[in-house]
């Protein structure tokens, strides 16, 4: 089968944390024996980004782990919706241009494409709806979206059993437990970025602070950390080290005692159950996790054995204490959440739910009808 993937970059994982799923699903798939071709634009603003800060280094980089994939790039539009002509299935993701996923829309229409999908893995669809609604979805036979309360938004918009739940997952070719026997680990770890400081207070609570008290240190690495992000990192005596393309992660957890997980507020207030990537890839790394509050809705996890949650920043001081001291904590934990990540959640089992999902939309009795308006 052809398959056709639109990224807004899978060369740059610049502040665009789904570039890592896509890179392990696309892989998968390809080595499945589908051809796989993926698209960006031209002057994407992660990849613009990363090449400001790091130059080609930096996307040479980001690839170096997937030959197997070699991402394209599109000037126009018009070259853009060429590149589909006769694809058995498209996908689309929701960081693309709306008349790009209009022209998509139309081709689809007019019999270019077989099957064509939106592929959603963001709030807006809740922080930003007007936005979304911009999208002219008309000619799509499906929504991907990576999170049950999101394809419910979708299915309120009047998509009903064309909303499908399509999780990320951990790329574990590439996120394993080290190699090494002996792997000298030493306090925390935190890949994240600070963005636009919708949890800044989190942070503060459920990472800085209680890292500090628990006398553990702490590195972080991430982008679009402004001045008094910075400042705060200095206060509290964390370790600040930019930017890493996301193959040096495996090796970054490696040499940790566990990271954290702070959920940005949207995830935890609008629409609960949805895990950042790193919850994945550091569970499929065997690094013990510990977690703000966060509704584990669906069940993905299981809170306790696969992970710590803390409910205020005192109990996370606790648990990074506990992890600290208790080596069979570690143990339990790491191998409980490589169990469960493994058996659950990797990039094939993605792949194999894409194929799924395409089929069931394929089979003539479940032929979609297609909405008149978007979306």
């Amino acid at each position: 089968m052809r398959i056709v993937y639109f990224t807004h970059s899978l060369a740059s994982c610049w502040n665009h944390g789904n570039a890592h799923f896509l890179r392990g699903v696309l892989r998968e798939l390809a080595d499945l024996g589908h051809a796989i071709e993926a698209y960006e634009p031209e002057g994407a603003w992660s990849r613009e980004n990363l090449l400001r800060d790091h130059g080609p280094a930096g996307l040479e980089a980001s690839l170096a782990p997937y030959p197997e994939l070699s991402p394209k790039t599109y000037a126009t539009i018009e070259a853009a919706v060429e590149y589909v002509e006769g694809a058995d299935l498209v996908v689309v993701h929701e960081w693309n241009e709306p008349a790009l996923v209009a022209a998509l829309g139309r081709a689809r229409k007019g019999g270019r494409v077989d099957t064509l999908l939106f592929h959603d893995t963001h709030h807006r669809a809740v922080s930003a709806p007007d936005a979304m609604r911009r999208f002219d979805l008309s000619g799509y036979d499906g929504i991907l979206a990576f999170g049950e309360t999101l394809a419910e938004v979708y299915r309120s918009w009047g998509w009903g059993a064309r909303a499908y739940v399509w999780h990320e997952a951990a790329d574990t070719r590439l996120f394993r437990p080290p190699a090494e026997t002996e792997v000298t680990r030493a306090g925390l770890v935190w890949i994240g970025n600070w963005g636009d400081g919708e949890r800044t207070q989190e942070l503060e609570t459920f990472l800085f602070r209680p890292a500090q008290a628990a006398g553990l240190s702490l590195d972080i690495h991430g982008v679009r950390y402004p001045a008094e992000a910075l400042a705060t990192l200095e206060r509290y005596g964390a370790r600040y080290h930019g930017w890493a393309p996301n193959a040096a992660a495996p090796t970054l957890f490696a040499h940790a005692l566990a990271t954290v997980h702070v959920p940005r507020r949207f995830y935890v207030e609008a629409l609960p159950g949805i895990p950042t990537i790193r919850v994945f890839e550091a569970l499929a790394c065997g690094l013990p996790l510990a977690c703000a509050p966060w509704n584990d809705a669906e069940g993905l996890f299981t809170p306790g054995s696969d992970y710590l949650i803390a409910r205020d920043g005192e109990q996370m001081e606790a648990h990074l204490l506990a992890l600290r001291e208790d080596a069979s904590l570690r143990r339990s934990l790491a191998a409980h959440g490589l169990a469960t990540i493994r058996a659950r959640h990797t990039c094939r089992h993605r792949a194999d739910e894409l194929l799924a999902i395409h089929e069931s939309l394929t089979t003539p009795l479940n032929l979609p009808v297609r909405m008149e308006a978007a979306p």
